[in-house]
């Protein structure tokens, strides 16, 4: 393709966080460029958000509706190639359901919807229209995290025995969304976020981790949920034990009441011959760890890293790379898909970033979790997504 992808994004307008995040990874390639959006579903504050974008007026929309007709009508010269969803959660299906079903491609943040049901409608939409969906997982965008999941794929760790993934945070340790604080008061609405609070906003992200480093399926799991800041209405820690398919065990805890704690994803993995270590506050290490033997530390940038972490470095050794590059990294892959579809051309067989699929995966977690929590910590078979 000679030019640039089109993009118009769904929210992300003033005041949103994870917004400025999507525009900043979707545009770092200059590969694509935004030139329209529905930014809010206050038209004012949409058209007040597009301004300071820069954009033509008549491409800022009052209402997602608006610009799938509008855009759909344009000629193939002027048509958006995808678009691009950042709203809260029960936003996500509506808008990724009507623009599929005008054709375009679609690029959601996670979770994919509000519930398992509009994921598995999603899924069969996304089949039948033959578009690309692309999830914002972005931690596995991160060059290290390749590395990690080629060293379990080669069987350097011999045969898997046990997962230990966490993400906890602390910055709703106190009732913030009381506060009038935007993102923590949909976050913590179950009219927005859905059925959980923790688990589904960074509990699906541990979730998701493990199972692209691992490639195991969770077979059945026991989780207890609570609340502990009073008058919440969803969950702000998480404490789940797994059992993979084959035999693994794995334990998931995410917490949002984890006091000084900032974003601290980790995960550590371990077999029958060696384990590793990656930590996303620290994303440039992987840790390597073998009997009779130092740990070693694997560093993103170097000679010695496999060819898929050097595909996704993107800087030399020594200049850090982050939470921004692992966006743009899930980005850059989505737009071979992209760019592909719009040309008309069979999809790279190779495409490496998380699908429909990774998102119905995340919502039949959600609502095992919930259930067995609620069920008082029961063993629960994990439904086949």
């Amino acid at each position: 393709m000679n030019r640039k992808l089109r993009f118009g994004m769904i929210g992300g307008g003033r005041g949103a966080f994870i917004g400025a995040v999507h525009r900043i990874a979707a545009q770092m390639d200059g590969r694509a460029e935004l030139v329209a959006g529905a930014f809010s579903s206050d038209a004012a504050r949409s058209r007040a958000s597009g301004a300071d974008l820069f954009l033509d007026p008549a491409r800022v929309y009052g209402s997602y509706a608006e610009m799938a007709r509008v855009e759909s009508r344009k000629p193939a010269g002027e048509r958006l190639d995808f678009v691009v969803i950042v709203t809260p959660n029960h936003q996500h299906f509506p808008p990724a359901k009507l623009f599929l079903e005008a054709g375009f491609n679609v690029v959601c943040d996670k979770p994919v919807t509000f519930n398992l049901a509009e994921a598995k409608k999603l899924r069969a939409l996304v089949k039948k229209t033959k578009k690309v969906f692309a999830l914002t997982h972005n931690y596995t965008g991160n060059a290290m995290v390749k590395q990690a999941r080629d060293f379990v794929r080669a069987g350097k760790l011999g045969e898997l025995r046990k997962v230990v993934v966490e993400y906890p945070q602390g910055w709703l340790s106190t009732a913030l969304e009381q506060t009038g604080q935007k993102q923590a008061g949909w976050r913590t609405d179950p009219k927005r976020s859905g059925a959980a609070g923790c688990i589904g906003d960074i509990g699906t992200h541990a979730e998701n981790l493990a199972r692209y480093i691992t490639g195991l399926e969770i077979k059945e799991l026991c989780a207890d949920l609570t609340t502990f800041v009073k008058g919440r209405r969803l969950d702000d820690d998480g404490n789940i034990l797994v059992r993979f398919v084959g035999g693994a065990k794995g334990i998931l805890h995410a917490s949002q009441i984890s006091v000084g704690e900032e974003n601290n994803l980790n995960i550590r993995i371990y077999g029958s011959t060696g384990g590793l270590e990656w930590r996303q506050e620290h994303p440039n290490e992987l840790i390597v760890k073998f009997p009779d033997q130092p740990a070693q530390i694997w560093r993103r940038g170097n000679g010695y890293n496999g060819d898929t972490a050097k595909k996704f470095t993107r800087i030399p050794a020594g200049h850090p790379e982050g939470y921004l590059e692992a966006f743009g990294n899930i980005y850059a892959e989505a737009f071979r898909a992209i760019a592909a579809e719009v040309g008309g051309k069979p999809l790279p067989k190779d495409l490496d970033f998380p699908t429909i699929d990774d998102g119905v995966a995340g919502m039949a977690f959600i609502e095992t979790v919930v259930k067995s929590s609620k069920l008082g910590a029961k063993w629960l078979k994990f439904p086949k997504a």
